[in-house]
């Protein structure tokens, strides 16, 4: 069965003091395990987008203990968080977030300059990322020159270009047309199909059919949690099916 990666325990996240005070996440409680496609769905200021910023380590709760792998990172430095973030977690972002002025491959090498990789090793694994992504002729294009579809896929690739374990998006699909939507869906669903861990927010109902758990919140709580994959059933990382592969070989051999 997939470990348990990611476990929120009370998680609250506070706004203000007094009569002004506002709560983004509530006693939040969560357990992910490795392989899940969660989409998290709920009205606007339920929380969600809040959830996915402290999960990817871009914001801290107030209160309430957050492991990740089983390392409390509710309180470990900033330069440990961004250590952990750049190896282990991957964005997309509803607006792309690429940089104007550079090149579609220099914005997917990017994350890979927080982990210290030589430039040739970057736009390396830049050029491979975006060649998945059928997107390789584009290398040297800028932002402006690619369409909505095009810039949400280069910025996937750059998502993935480190090989983190858990890739987080925030409302992908959501300036997109339904062509686009679906082809970005379905890059995503061969990312999780490899074991990777996914957590997306979105509001189009239509896209959980890609979800192995459906998460909708109200009022910064969990108000309904359905898995619609069984936990042994959950996709492994490519390199354990190899293992297990081996193994199996090795039994029938003997």
């Amino acid at each position: 069965m997939n470990e348990e990666i990611i476990e929120l325990k009370g998680l609250t996240k506070r706004y203000g003091y007094g009569d002004t005070e506002s709560f983004a996440l509530k006693d939040f409680n969560l357990t992910i395990r490795r392989g899940e496609f969660i989409m998290i769905m709920g009205p606007s200021g339920c929380g969600k987008t809040t959830l996915l910023n402290i999960i990817g380590l871009l914001d801290r709760a107030t209160d309430g203990e957050y492991t990740l792998n089983g390392e409390n990172v509710a309180s470990i430095s900033t330069t440990r968080r961004a250590k952990i973030r750049a190896k282990k977690i991957g964005f997309v972002f509803q607006n792309f977030n690429l940089i104007d002025n550079l090149s579609i491959l220099e914005n997917v090498a990017l994350p890979l300059v927080y982990i210290n990789r030589p430039r040739t090793v970057r736009l390396q694994n830049a050029s491979d990322a975006l060649a998945r992504f059928h997107l390789q002729e584009k290398e040297y294009y800028h932002p402006s020159q690619l369409s909505g579809g095009q810039q949400q896929r280069a910025a996937i690739a750059r998502a993935i270009v480190s090989d983190p374990e858990i890739i987080l998006a925030d409302e992908p699909t959501g300036n997109l047309d339904s062509r686009a939507s679906n082809v970005v869906m379905e890059e995503l669903k061969s990312i999780h199909e490899e074991g990777n861990t996914i957590i997306m927010v979105t509001h189009n109902p239509a896209l959980t059919t890609y979800a192995t758990r459906v998460i909708n919140m109200l009022d910064g709580q969990i108000d309904t949690d359905i898995k619609t994959v069984a936990d042994h059933n959950l996709p492994q990382p490519i390199e354990k099916r190899n293992k297990k592969r081996k193994r199996s070989r090795r039994r029938r051999n003997n």
